[in-house]
């Protein structure tokens, strides 16, 4: 066997199988066809899977061939693109000016100059009599020859880099210049109608914050983990699952034993599924299942999945399993046990009520109609990072989506980060300047650059829409958060210069917007989840997507993955080189990133996969997506959330909150 078809077999066979010969025929087919790697066509393989819901685990030959006339139909299309821009291509974004003047007689340099900053660009206007004064190469922005549109900082705009540009030979389009924005490319509950925005802002917040994290432990201190504390949280957590397990199955607790202990009697073992190799994609035959200090010693032993029919394992996972080890070396599993869930969250009548009413804006001025009919509904934006493209600093999207959050008049904006992206590659650099004098430049730091390119949006925003709230989540990749480790806590708003509406929460976080429960983490937990599991066809959930969501709940974690992938199996940056941060996980302080009590009504997790929105297990899953992609726009999510039902029963005076019923969710292109 060669080594591609060695290779080939180690990423898209399922289990010990060897893949169909045809198959894996075609497969090199279209290697050679477009001069592609292994890796590179498995990646285009799970992307094809999750666009048409196909199980990446079972390949076939006519899935093979879909994949290729898909990746053709790409190459074609991109290529048909390419030329229609080159056809079509012509100046926009100046103004007017005479071509000798400038001796540019055929337009080269459009889009590769300077767009700086100028006299009378406060407002958004071009000045006439300021451009005819201008330098030649000082064009302004799309957003300000339009006419105020939405997308551009009017305070700053970052130089491009000319010399780089004409190197690469390559003119990145414009934000203004984007296909399809505004377009919804999926809804959840599209039956539920969007409602019309407000007249006029609300007097006041409709929304009552409350923090279910406790956001003082979160304040540890980063790279100070000691191998003994880490140690005893993995082993707790492994004792804590035993508790739920015996508890959920009422099961005795002599039911339980080792599973690396060599014995004659089937017994149910709790562990952590791992693999026997520190490198290469866990595979049926590197499964190990790790037992605790408590239940087995710690040690580590083969499990041999054969009588089972169909699973899927990340490592990591906390698995209870029924079944016997008989020869000493691996432990044969005959059942897969299902792990407890969290309760639905819910709340009492009462509180309920207060939240409508809450919800009606202005309770002394309604009338006796208003009272009796249901009260408008909660409308939130969630959005990713990065909020850039790779080429700019000018945050374009940031300001186009708190446009769209002003002119509709939201009631909440969550903005996940990472802000000032450590991946981004003028930051990585440094190769930008700051719109500041030259004299307090020496002493600017990235919180300088948070406050003149980041907050101004945030106060454009809370200017127009007084009764806001902002809520930012950190992330490892925040160049303005002094801690790098996750958990992560908030960074300090001293020096962020933010408008008061706006507040730093944790990373993760579990808050409360008046009844709802939300789970926030900016942790690209499921890119990682979908790279590093391991299925075996057919898993109990087929869809991958749901799969992955679902792992979360189950395992009642943020980030259940151990250990995190390597940096160098990440999606590459933009910066020179090329490697991600990471998830950088501070083991000893993983407990800090369970979920609180109850499942969240609303989990929030952004991820590189495609944006979505599910219903998991009573569950709303969104992915926003990002923001900004590295060379173009990107997508965030609206939340229309409908006032809770009081005509509903419920279990010890208590309502479940069905949010999943009454919230219509569009994920919408920026």
């Amino acid at each position: 066997m060669s080594q591609t078809e060695a290779e080939l077999n180690e990423r898209f066979a399922s289990g010990t199988e060897p893949l169909d010969p045809n198959v894996l025929a075609e497969l090199q087919s279209i290697m050679r066809l477009h001069d592609i790697s292994a890796e590179d066509l498995f990646y285009k393989w799970e992307s094809y899977c999750i666009k048409l819901d196909l199980d990446a685990a079972t390949m076939s030959l006519d899935t093979v061939r879909g994949l290729k006339r898909d990746i053709q139909d790409h190459l074609e299309k991109s290529t048909r693109q390419q030329q229609v821009q080159i056809k079509t291509e012509k100046r926009v974004g100046a103004t007017p000016r005479a071509a000798a003047a400038r001796g540019d007689v055929f337009g080269m340099l459009d889009g590769l100059v300077p767009n700086t900053p100028g006299s009378g660009l406060g407002t958004g206007r071009l000045s006439k009599v300021g451009s005819a004064r201008r330098n030649p190469y000082d064009t302004p922005s799309m957003s300000r020859v339009k006419g105020d549109l939405v997308g551009s900082s009017p305070d700053y705009k970052t130089p491009s880099r000319m010399e780089e540009q004409l190197n690469a030979m390559q003119v990145p389009s414009s934000f203004n210049d984007r296909p399809t924005p505004g377009e919804v490319i999926e809804v959840l509950n599209d039956h539920l109608q969007p409602p019309k925005p407000p007249i006029c802002p609300y007097p006041e917040s409709r929304i009552k914050l409350t923090a279910a994290s406790d956001q003082k432990k979160l304040a540890y201190k980063p790279m100070a983990m000691k191998l003994s504390e880490a140690s005893e949280i993995l082993d707790d957590r492994i004792d804590e699952f035993i508790q739920l397990t015996l508890e959920h199955h009422n099961l005795d607790l002599s039911a339980f034993g080792s599973a690396a202990q060599q014995s004659t009697t089937p017994v149910i073992a709790v562990g952590r599924i791992a693999s026997d190799s520190p490198e290469g994609k866990l595979n049926a035959a590197s499964l190990v299942l790790e037992t605790s200090r408590r239940t087995g010693g710690g040690q580590r032993v083969a499990l041999d999945m054969a009588k089972v029919r169909g699973y899927s394992f990340f490592p990591g996972q906390i698995v209870a399993l029924r079944g016997i080890n008989s020869s000493g070396h691996a432990f044969v599993v005959d059942e897969i046990l299902e792990l407890p869930l969290l309760p639905n969250a819910a709340s009492t009548p009462d509180a309920l009520s207060s939240h409508r009413t809450r919800l009606r804006g202005d309770p002394d001025a309604m009338d006796s109609d208003d009272a009796a009919s249901d009260p408008p509904p909660l409308n939130v934006l969630f959005a990713a990072g990065p909020y850039t493209a790779d080429d700019n600093l000018d945050f374009e999207p940031l300001h186009a989506l708190c446009s769209q959050a002003a002119d509709t008049l939201v009631d909440v904006v969550v903005l996940i980060g990472p802000f000032i992206d450590a991946e981004h590659p003028l930051i990585a650099t440094g190769d930008f300047d700051l719109p500041i004098p030259e004299s307090e430049q020496d002493a600017a730091t990235m919180n300088t650059v948070f406050r003149h390119l980041f907050a101004p949006a945030l106060h454009r925003l809370t200017t127009a829409n007084p009764s806001v709230s902002i809520l930012l989540v950190p992330s490892v990749r925040d160049v303005i958060d002094k801690h790098v480790s996750w958990p992560q806590d908030a960074p300090a708003r001293r020096e962020l210069g933010l408008p008061k509406a706006a507040r730093f929460v944790s990373n993760p976080m579990t808050v409360s917007l008046n009844e709802a429960v939300l789970g926030l983490s900016s942790q690209d937990i499921l890119w990682e989840l979908r790279h590093e599991e391991l299925v075996v066809a057919p898993p109990r959930d087929p869809v991958t997507l749901s799969r992955l969501c679902r792992y979360l709940l189950e395992q009642r974690h943020y980030f259940p993955l151990f250990p995190a992938t390597d940096r160098s199996r990440l999606p590459r940056t933009g910066t020179a080189e090329a490697v991600p941060p990471g998830a950088m996980l501070d083991v000893s302080y993983l407990k800090l990133g369970e979920m609180v009590n109850v499942r969240p009504d609303v989990m929030v997790v952004p991820s590189f996969l495609p944006p979505f929105a599910k219903v998991i297990e009573s569950v709303l899953v969104i992915n926003p997506g990002t923001l900004s992609k590295r060379r173009g726009a990107g997508t965030y999510a609206r939340m229309t959330l409908y006032p809770p039902s009081l005509e509903r029963g419920g279990s010890g005076g208590l309502l479940s909150h069905r949010l999943f019923d009454r919230a219509r969710v569009e994920i919408t292109r920026i």
